[in-house]
């Protein structure tokens, strides 16, 4: 069963690694999961609510548990990979689909998979400057090498 726990904004994946280092085999608990975009809250699998009441208690960043446990699902949909992300190399021309630079066009100049991040170039600007954003805010348009 999974579990939603309430954290501070912010400070999740602290929370999850203070949690992790808190692991006790005797405590039925399976894993932690932070979801990128779900501010204020981590999920835990577990067995029962019990057991991650009693794992939570006395954590720093913690704030409680939601009564409601998540069907296996739900979750999925929290935690699979936007497809439009993938595929993403340097040099290829991106447009981005969301955020501050929605409908702007950029040149890829880094790729970082262990991260999610790349950094563009924004095009049809008077003074280029490198910005790091997530993968998931752009897509592809046109292949590098393919003018």
């Amino acid at each position: 069963m999974y579990f939603v726990v309430k954290v501070t904004s912010g400070q999740e994946r602290i929370a999850a690694n203070m949690l992790q280092n808190k692991m006790n085999p005797e405590i039925p608990i399976y894993s932690i999961i932070v979801v990128e975009g779900m501010r204020g809250y981590i999920i835990v699998e577990a067995e029962d609510e019990v057991a991650v009441r009693q794992y939570i208690t006395k954590g720093r960043n913690i704030r409680g548990i939601l009564p409601k446990p998540l069907a296996e699902d739900e979750v999925n949909k929290l935690i699979e990979v936007r497809a439009h992300a993938v595929g993403i190399e340097r040099g290829d021309t991106i447009e981005f689909t969301s955020g501050p630079f929605k409908g702007y066009k950029a040149k890829v100049l880094k790729v970082d998979d262990l991260k999610d991040d790349i950094t563009v170039e924004l095009m049809d600007v008077v003074v280029p400057i490198p910005i790091t954003t997530k993968m998931n805010t752009a897509k592809v348009i046109q292949k590098a090498g393919k003018e």
